[in-house]
């Protein structure tokens, strides 16, 4: 690397593999800094770069990218290669690459010839020639970087896949109105009822705040106040009435809302309006029942879907049991075990039908609900579907994309998880998929989000996701 174009004043960023696998983009992402590959990351790449799997996909883009910057730039590779040289205005600093021959010895604990401990030697050779510069390897491993910082070397992980730093600012779906709100924001009279629906305005500095289809609540014993916020702008907003999911005549497929939460999910499931819906909660929240229930009955009822997909990505929690057998509905069948139990609960057994009714019923409703690998999403389009995304949350944003892009006129999105319980290598809670749509679609006036807090699965459940 020629110490000419290094100014001190900019960082240089040594980059693992992983990073580059985990997203093709991350080149861009250092602004005026400059980035560094030892020729370990190039021969890594190579190695993962066959495959359909999502990594083999990121390491043929990042080689692509690679490419482009070498044969568009005129100077030499030593000088380092400007990284706006593919029209990206947001990186000014320079690219290098290993072009000499490093033989640094690394401390004798440390094995030779393995990619890591190389990569290590390089950013311990550029800490060596470029002692006023601030050089720092960045790395998804996490013993990795312990690694680096046991020989002294500055590591960070990867930052910019976050969406938020601290999870806790997530956008919850849901805001308590306290007892002053009234008295700051005002409140019109009525404007206007539209079926059991009221609306109301209000006028006031808090409705700067609120965003479109974002739940208002306001705790009174006697007479509890629960509303949606229609429409807003800067100073102004309107709040329109729910329909009360908790009351039997509401039920939905025999199902009533336990609690709060629940009542507000089951108002943007069933709202015609809303195309994008997500989910977060914890085991025993009611996710997948209420959405099952709300989909059998705008399917099987009111028609309004033609039928229900349901997918998930399959992440087993402990060892794999290996390639299973049978059609593409058949190998994800073990993996849709809460499908299975949520009918049951769905379709309890009747007086009248009796087991022969309730068997008839199951098979109906089972020959509506198709079950799809997101392996062979890709090209697809789905056309007034039901769609339910599982265990969203070991999805990458790049997946996610991938595949609420798959809805066509008339469909309907639902993804629901638990960010607390991530499966995949390389994704937390503030990088996962489901976390970046909950960001990113929140106002949006055809999207809806809820976070439930209350488990209504069992006392047993409920005490095990407080103390274990």
């Amino acid at each position: 690397m020629n110490a000419r174009k290094a100014t001190p004043d900019t960082k240089l960023f040594v980059l693992d593999t992983n990073v580059l696998m985990h997203d093709p983009t991350s080149l861009f992402r250092f602004e005026e800094h400059d980035v560094y590959l030892p020729m370990f990351v190039l021969e890594e790449l190579d190695n993962n770069k066959k495959g359909m799997t999502e990594v083999a996909r990121n390491a043929r883009q990042a080689s692509r990218f690679l490419d482009n910057l070498v044969s568009s730039s005129e100077e030499s590779i030593d000088e380092g290669v400007p990284l706006d040289a593919l029209g990206n205005k947001n990186a000014t600093g320079r690219l290098f690459l290993q072009t000499e021959f490093i033989n640094d010895p690394l401390p004798v604990t440390l094995a030779n010839g393995k990619a890591d401990n190389a990569i290590l030697g390089v950013v311990a050779h550029l800490h060596n020639q470029h002692s006023k510069r601030q050089i720092a390897l960045v790395s998804k491993d996490i013993n990795m970087r312990i690694k680096a910082r046991a020989l002294g070397l500055s590591a960070q992980d990867y930052f910019n896949d976050k969406v938020l730093e601290d999870t806790d600012l997530l956008y919850t779906g849901v805001r308590e109105l306290h007892a002053d709100f009234w008295d700051k924001n005002g409140k019109d009279m009525v404007s206007g009822t539209q079926g059991a629906h009221t609306f109301y305005n209000i006028k006031g500095p808090d409705c700067r705040d609120l965003l479109v289809n974002e739940f208002v609540f306001q705790e009174d014993a006697s007479n509890p106040f629960l509303a949606v916020v229609a429409a807003q702008d800067s100073s102004t907003a309107t709040l329109r009435t729910l329909t009360d999911y908790t009351h039997s005549k509401n039920a939905i497929w025999g199902i009533t809302a336990r609690n709060r939460e629940q009542n507000f999910v089951l108002n943007l499931l069933m709202n015609p309006e809303i195309d994008f819906v997500t989910l977060l909660g914890q085991a025993g929240t009611g996710k997948t029942l209420l959405t099952l229930a709300a989909g059998l009955m705008q399917t099987l009822e009111s028609k309004l879907y033609t039928e229900i997909i349901m997918t998930r990505v399959t992440v087993p929690v402990g060892e794999d049991i290996g390639f299973l057998p049978g059609t593409e509905e058949e190998k994800m069948s073990p993996w849709m075990g809460a499908l299975d139990d949520n009918l049951d609960v769905l379709n309890q057994t009747t007086e009248e039908g009796g087991e022969w009714g309730r068997a008839a019923t199951r098979d109906l409703i089972r020959s509506r609900i198709k079950i799809k690998s997101l392996n062979f999403m890709r090209g697809r389009t789905f056309l007034n579907k039901y769609l339910i995304i599982d265990e969203a949350q070991n999805l990458t944003p790049k997946q996610m994309k991938t595949l609420i892009t798959r809805a066509g006129p008339g469909t309907k999105v639902v993804c629901m998880g638990n960010i607390a319980q991530i499966d995949t290598p390389y994704l937390t809670e503030g990088s996962s998929g489901l976390t970046y749509v909950v960001d990113r679609f929140k106002g949006w006036s055809h999207s809806g989000h809820v976070t439930l807090q209350r488990g209504e699965r069992s006392r047993l459940a409920d005490h095990a996701a407080e103390v274990l």
